[in-house]
């Protein structure tokens, strides 16, 4: 416990020392940032306003877009703070919260992930008993349960990481407290913590990935077995968007946590870190929601009735 108090504060290296991309990065991280606001509050909003989007499916994709802003929040604006003004310091308390923030929400996402999953088979193979399986109570409880089991994650990756001793170097070379570049950091035998956080991180991600690939393997046998080939075409497309959010989702994933802290290389993690932690939720409104002919006819509608509210 000694050694674990001598460091109080950590330093953020960041993505690059040049002071020449400075300024250019800071302008691509704001405007991420600012795509990714838009997206998730604007989704989040129709959904809200539209009564044809108060479906289980829209209630799920509600709950990724506050999930996506709230894990992208708890990295990108100390990027960015990193990048205009030089802030680089991080407090040992406030780089523990950050970890907590972003790996609870990133959880979150991965079970969220499968419960639309769960839905998508639902709608798919079981179209006349839809609205009993996926009832305001189920949909309720799926959610809730996916935010229990991300909280409860990311309080023993926080706990196991920063159980660990810090003893001198205290130079995370990171743009963000991510849990193997500041378990990196100790000075202490984390072979334990590593093989402790391994267990958890795959039994998460092979439990969301089961629910997933079982409840695609049903859907794909259902489509086979369509006569009409518009809703062929329906499911199909359903289909694809979210397995591909999903690829993009868990590949990124498992190749930052799914190896040993010895193996890393810190110039390749953080590049998958940009993507996983600021452009995924940037793409995600994009990937599942805007390619949706129903998310778009709400969206015009609520422009029409703005611009008739305003006199336009």
């Amino acid at each position: 416990m000694k050694n674990r108090t001598e460091v109080t504060q950590f330093i953020l290296l960041g993505l690059t020392n040049d002071p020449g991309l400075q300024v250019p990065l800071f302008i691509i991280f704001a405007l991420i940032y600012l795509i990714t606001l838009i997206g998730n509050l604007g989704m989040i909003t129709l959904i809200l306003l539209d009564s044809r989007l108060h479906t289980p499916m829209y209630f799920f994709l509600s709950n990724l877009s506050l999930v996506d802003l709230c894990y992208s929040t708890a990295v990108t604006p100390k990027v960015m703070a990193g990048f205009i003004l030089g802030d680089k310091v991080i407090s040992y308390n406030a780089c523990a919260a950050q970890m907590f923030f972003f790996v609870a929400f990133a959880n979150v996402e991965s079970y969220l992930l499968a419960s639309m999953a769960y839905d998508r088979f639902a709608a798919v193979c079981k179209p006349l008993h839809y609205t009993t399986s996926m009832t305001t109570s189920v949909c309720a409880r799926l959610a809730i349960g996916s935010y229990i089991c991300g909280f409860l994650n990311a309080s023993i990756h926080t706990g196991v990481t920063f159980s660990l001793s810090f003893c001198e170097s205290h130079l995370v070379h990171h743009f963000f407290c991510d849990v193997p570049a500041v378990m990196f950091l100790s000075c202490s035998d984390r072979r334990v913590s590593e093989l402790v956080l391994i267990y958890v991180v795959s039994f998460n991600v092979f439990f969301a990935l089961l629910v997933i690939l079982i409840s695609y393997m049903f859907i794909f046998i259902t489509i086979l077995k369509m006569r009409s080939s518009a809703g062929y075409r329906k499911a199909l497309s359903t289909c694809a968007s979210h397995l591909t959010a999903v690829s993009i989702f868990y590949g990124s994933g498992v190749f930052m946590y799914l190896q040993p802290s010895s193996n890393h290389s810190m110039d390749t993690d953080q590049v998958a870190s940009v993507f996983y932690s600021m452009v995924i939720p940037m793409l995600n409104p994009l990937v599942y929601s805007l390619r949706n002919k129903e998310v778009k006819t709400a969206l015009v509608k609520v422009v029409l009735e703005a611009k008739s509210t305003l006199g336009l």
